[in-house]
């Protein structure tokens, strides 16, 4: 891939220790680009980072952080030269009934994803501009339609693609692209984790069979590089979200009437309880910001 306009470019991946971002820098560096790599999990981060066939920087920072990111940058900066790409992929999420919600960890889940996308938006603009440069926010299925049990992450991923929207707007004419990226069930231990709680196990099979798959990890992590190469302003991992979007306004009456159904039977066998955090990802989140 050495004709691909990423070649020798600086990108920014955040949430890169694990899963969906370990993917992208992997389908980046293929394409020339130079990798930061930006999470909690140094250790992780530095794996990650040696594996790459290109140049790459593990740089430990909480996205909640503005000092922490404003450091990174600058650390990026010197290292590896301003980005022209950040990829805003990190998040984590947690399950379980609304009314009986952990507060703190909700609140923590809307602020990393949606605060930590927005604090890295604004840590790395001045380079995008520089560069005339490409973000792209990861979102998700959850952004075009919510589901029960997940209240803080379809709030966080409903506002990220808000925020997205308004950031294109304001700045288009500095030369700054924006994209969004909607995925649905990729194959990462925060889904492996969901898939332990019988509620979240059965919902998801409540899907129609294309919206239950769960997708590899690096092939949509192939989808989202060549939508990096194109400066996307949406991408569709699988395509066919895009009839979802054109027809979201039916989704929650459709929710609605099947989560009247299934949900007391649910209750009535196993009960309806909260996960905590998700996955490792969600595990390093809470163990860093509490020293657990």
């Amino acid at each position: 891939m050495a004709d691909s306009p990423l070649t020798s470019r600086t990108v920014v991946v955040t949430g890169a220790a694990r899963g969906l971002g370990a993917a992208q820098a992997h389908a980046l560096a293929r394409r020339g680009a130079r990798l930061a790599l930006l999470g909690h999990e140094r250790t992780e981060l530095e794996a990650v980072a040696a594996s790459l066939p290109t140049p790459a920087l593990a740089v430990e920072a909480d996205i909640t952080d503005a000092d922490a990111l404003a450091r990174a940058a600058d650390t990026v900066r010197e290292r590896l030269g301003p980005p022209s790409v950040v990829v805003a992929n990190a998040g984590i999420a947690e399950g379980g009934p609304f009314a009986t919600a952990d507060m703190a960890l909700w609140r923590r889940v809307v602020d990393v994803n949606l605060t930590g996308s927005a604090l890295t938006a604004r840590t790395f603009l001045p380079d995008l501009r520089r560069t005339a440069g490409y973000y792209l926010q990861i979102a998700s299925l959850a952004s075009l339609g919510a589901a029960p049990m997940m209240s803080a992450y379809c709030a966080s991923k409903a506002g990220v693609e808000a925020f997205a929207h308004s950031l294109r707007a304001e700045v288009a004419h500095r030369g700054v692209a924006v994209g969004i990226a909607y995925l649905n069930w990729v194959d990462t231990d925060m889904i492996q984790d969901a898939d332990r709680y019988t509620v979240l196990r059965e919902l998801r099979a409540q899907m129609p069979l294309p919206a239950r798959r769960v997708h590899p990890a690096d092939v949509v992590a192939e989808r989202l590089a060549r939508a990096v190469e194109r400066r996307t302003t949406a991408v569709y991992v699988p395509a066919w979200l895009r009839l979802v979007q054109v027809t979201r306004a039916a989704l929650p009456p459709l929710v609605l009437r099947r989560c009247r159904r299934e949900l007391p039977r649910l209750e009535a066998e196993e009960g309806l309880r909260a996960t905590g955090p998700l996955g490792a990802g969600g595990r390093a989140d809470r163990g860093a910001t509490t020293g657990a």
